[in-house]
Formats: C-alpha cells, sequence, structure tokens
C-alpha cells in the first residue's frame, strides 16, 4: 500500500497572481509539469504551499485544482497539521479526502510538548483519520525535534502510520530511524541537500522543494540511489547542488518560486510575513537556470 510513497515526491507550491490571490493556471501547469518529468506523488499544503497564509476556503480551491489536474494520475498527499490536536482532529473529520491517498501531519510547533504529548498527539489523529498518515518531523521550524523512539513508538503502534518526512538535517537521526524501523515503513527525507544519501543508506526518497522545478533530473537522481546506483545519482546530486543551497539561503517558498519564475511557470509572489527572494539571489537563481 504505501508503495506509492517510494520515490520523489513533491511539496507543491501555491502561486499567487501579483494582487496575491490564487494563481490556478500556474498551479495546473506546474502540476502537469510534474507529472509529465517523472514525480511520483504530490504533497498538498505543505510548509511550501504557504499553507499556513491560506483560509479554509482557498485551501479546499488548492486541493480543488490540483485534483482536477492530477486526474487520477499521481498519489495525493494533503498537509493537515497544527499545534492544537482538537482542531487537527476536526478538520480531518470535515476535509473531503476522497481523492487523497494520504496525510501529511507535522509534530505540534510552538507548544514544545514533551515526547509523550507528541505520541499522544499523533496517536489520536491515527485513530481519527480515514486514510493513511506521514509523520513530519522538522525541528527548525516546531522547536522540537521529535526523538526516534517516539517515531518508532507510532510507526510499530498504528498500521495506518505509514511513513516519516524526516527533515531535521541530521544524517545520525535518518540512519537510526532507518536501521531499526518495521520492515513496511518508510523514511522520507525532507532535506533536499540529504536525500540522496538518505535514499542510498536504505531510505525511500524524498518529499523535495527542489525536485518540482527540476522533476526529470531530480526524480531520476532518486530512482538511480533507489537502485543502488550511486555514480550515476551522484552526478545529478551535484549538477542540482548550487540551486539546492540557493533556494533555503533566505526563507521557503521565495527561493523556489524565483526558481519558478526564472522557469516562466509562476511569479514570485509571496504572502507576508514572507517577502520575495532578494534582487542578489534572484539573479543567481536566474543565471544557474538559464546555464543549466
Amino acid at each position: 500500500m504505501s508503495n506509492k510513497f517510494v520515490g520523489t515526491g513533491v511539496a507543491l507550491v501555491t502561486p499567487f497572481n501579483s494582487d496575491l490571490t490564487i494563481d490556478h493556471e500556474a498551479l495546473t501547469n506546474i502540476v502537469n509539469y510534474n507529472i509529465d518529468n517523472g514525480t511520483d506523488y504530490l504533497v498538498i499544503c505543505g510548509t511550501t504551499g504557504e499553507s499556513v497564509t491560506l483560509n479554509k476556503q482557498e485551501k479546499k480551491d488548492v486541493v480543488e485544482t490540483i485534483s482536477k489536474a492530477n486526474n487520477g494520475r499521481l498519489p495525493l498527499v494533503l498537509g493537515i497539521g497544527g499545534n492544537n490536536t482538537m482542531a487537527v482532529l476536526e478538520e480531518i473529520k470535515t476535509t473531503d479526502l476522497s481523492n487523497i491517498d494520504a496525510i501529511l501531519s507535522v509534530s505540534p510547533y510552538y507548544s514544545k510538548p514533551t515526547q509523550e504529548g507528541i505520541y499522544q498527539h499523533f496517536k489520536a489523529i491515527a485513530e481519527t483519520s480515514p486514510i493513511d498518515i506521514i509523520l513530519y518531523n522538522v525541528p527548525g521550524r516546531t522547536s522540537k525535534n521529535v526523538d526516534v523512539d517516539t517515531t518508532l513508538r507510532l510507526a510499530n503502534d498504528f498500521d495506518n502510520v505509514i511513513a516519516v518526512k524526516e527533515a531535521g538535517n541530521n544524517m545520525a537521526q535518518y540512519l537510526e530511524l532507518i536501521k531499526d524501523k518495521p520492515e513496511d515503513f518508510l523514511i522520507i527525507s525532507g532535506d533536499d541537500d540529504l536525500a540522496l544519501g538518505v535514499t542510498l543508506a536504505g531510505g525511500s526518497g524524498v518529499i523535495s522543494v527542489i525536485g518540482q522545478a527540476f522533476p526529470k533530473e531530480f526524480s531520476s537522481m532518486i530512482r538511480f540511489g533507489l537502485k543502488g546506483e550511486s555514480s550515476e545519482a551522484y552526478k545529478l546530486h551535484y549538477k542540482l547542488m548550487d540551486v539546492v543551497n540557493y533556494i533555503f539561503e533566505e526563507n521557503n517558498p521565495a527561493g523556489i518560486k524565483a526558481v519558478f519564475e526564472a522557469l516562466n511557470l509562476c511569479n514570485d509572489s509571496v504572502r507576508l510575513p514572507l517577502v520575495p527572494a532578494s534582487n542578489g539571489l534572484k539573479s543567481k537563481i536566474k543565471d544557474f537556470v538559464n546555464a543549466f
């Protein structure tokens, strides 16, 4: 069942028009561009999709646009998470999940719960969700790491907790998870710079930011990694290395939107409190895209 999330998933941006309304045409084009170029699954309304600045109706509209463009071709993952457990459960219950294959749920941010609190939060989600769950650990944003023991406890206790998107940029933690995980549990990299190393070590691929801009190269790199063909994979890794660094230099998704602007797929508008990439960064990104 969870094999559909082996390979390259992409954390889709939400493109905006210059007046900051959602650009549904650009979103449709980005979905098709990814499907045509080898992406394995699509992740909707994650951090990269600026989900925290979308209202309920906008989220619904984004899901609808992506579902319609996708037309059943790739598995879809929807971000539903937060630090108010009751509100997360309510959102799961009231969201139409008929086109969605799994929920990506971030560990609670700001509140800084204990590991037991994190476990209980996800236990409540696992018992409520009618579909599979991918845990999301991103301590740089939540200010709290989900320890290996907590992730493995959830993996062992709930059949519908099928994977973790690990984004702590901590190779030692990845390796511990890969070493001790249940056989069918997926360790998915949430760090573009470490994605190949994690995959070669026995991970299941990536949920990528840069992958949506260079889907052909990035998904090929991960496919080589899954087959253990490291020299072919690293050729692509080195080709993409500079741009991976660029897109996270200021903030995500301002960086990836600057790449999309250089590719003429959408403009670089983001919603406050984020601001677009600086001119210096944009010019580095433009030079990379032109030379690629």
